[in-house]
């Protein structure tokens, strides 16, 4: 009983590596489609860690499709990282349409990371890209908002090294930016704005990316901000502060001098009190020496006292005049 059982697990065991080694159901579709895979091609894919439905399956549809691709190419651009399924579809694509792709070329542009099957669908059915608002001024000052559509198709030939998606909207953003920027004012963009379109196009924009620019179409042009006028006010305000600073550093010197003028009038009044109080000690210094008599003092008493006299009948004068 042990021996039948063991026989019957062994039998078990070898069914399930076969069929694990060996998927007959692939082997068969392959067969009967025209696409025929060894047996032994199968069995050196599992050993090689590759599965063979990756494989043999995109194989199949390329032979029924009419082109033939061997299978250590497939295998090779999968273990390579590569998606077998998008080359193939891409082949067959660009074969329907007419499109010159090689096996090698649509593995390298997908192994390049792009998808390769959407860049055949764009060669067919070119794919229209909208720019964000771009924002320029013209030479009269008035700002212009545009916003443009670029009808793009892929260049097979460029995907692999070329500029992408971006690098055509930076480049059609800063043509629309030039063109307005030209135009002596904003009325003349407005009237004609395929002007925009036609100067940008004309400029080969496309040039090292992996498309080809078909048109350039404006589909909105919006007038934004007098953008001159603003310029001149803030230059303006610009010049009105500088002017402020100015008067008060004039305004701030005017008073640092009036000050010192000050100190000095306070020092030399100062030093006049000063010789004032020297001026008793004088006189009783020349009355003791003999150098000043009685009648010398009386005689200045009385210079003093007609020179107040006239200073007081000059300044009531001309307190008359002023009333």
């Amino acid at each position: 009983m042990s021996n039948v059982l063991l026989i019957f697990f062994g039998f078990l065991a070898f069914v399930f590596l076969f069929s694990y080694l060996i998927p007959v159901r692939l082997w068969l579709a392959a067969r009967f489609s025209g696409a025929h895979v060894g047996l032994f091609t199968l069995i050196g894919m599992r050993f090689r860690r590759v599965p063979p439905k990756m494989v043999v399956e995109p194989r199949i549809a390329a032979v029924r499709a009419g082109i033939e691709l061997d299978v250590p190419s497939l295998e090779s651009h999968y273990l390579a990282g590569g998606n077998v399924n998008k080359v193939v579809n891409a082949l067959i694509s660009a074969d329907k349409a007419g499109i010159d792709l090689s096996f090698q070329r649509a593995a390298a542009i997908d192994l390049a990371g792009r998808d390769v099957l959407e860049a055949v669908k764009m060669s067919v059915n070119p794919k229209v890209i909208t720019t964000p608002v771009v924002a320029a001024v013209a030479k009269d000052g008035i700002q212009l908002k545009a916003i443009s559509r670029v009808t793009v198709r892929a260049n097979i030939d460029r995907l692999v090294g070329g500029a992408g998606e971006e690098t055509i909207l930076a480049r059609v953003g800063e043509g629309i930016v030039t063109t307005i920027g030209s135009a002596e004012n904003h009325k003349a963009v407005l009237e004609n704005p395929d002007m925009i379109s036609k100067t940008v196009l004309n400029k080969g924009l496309d040039s090292g990316t992996a498309f080809e620019i078909l048109s350039i179409d404006i589909a909105d042009v919006d007038v934004g901000d007098n953008i001159g006028a603003k310029l001149q006010t803030d230059q303006a305000e610009a010049d009105k502060q500088v002017a402020q600073a100015k008067a008060e550093g004039r305004r701030a010197m005017a008073v640092a001098v009036e000050q010192e003028m000050r100190a000095r009038a306070e020092e030399m009044r100062a030093k006049l009190i000063e010789a004032e109080s020297e001026v008793p000690q004088a006189m009783a210094g020349a009355f003791r020496s003999g150098n000043l008599g009685i009648m010398d003092y009386y005689r200045m008493k009385n210079i003093e006292a007609d020179t107040d006299m006239r200073q007081s009948i000059s300044e009531g004068d001309d307190s008359g005049q002023k009333t």
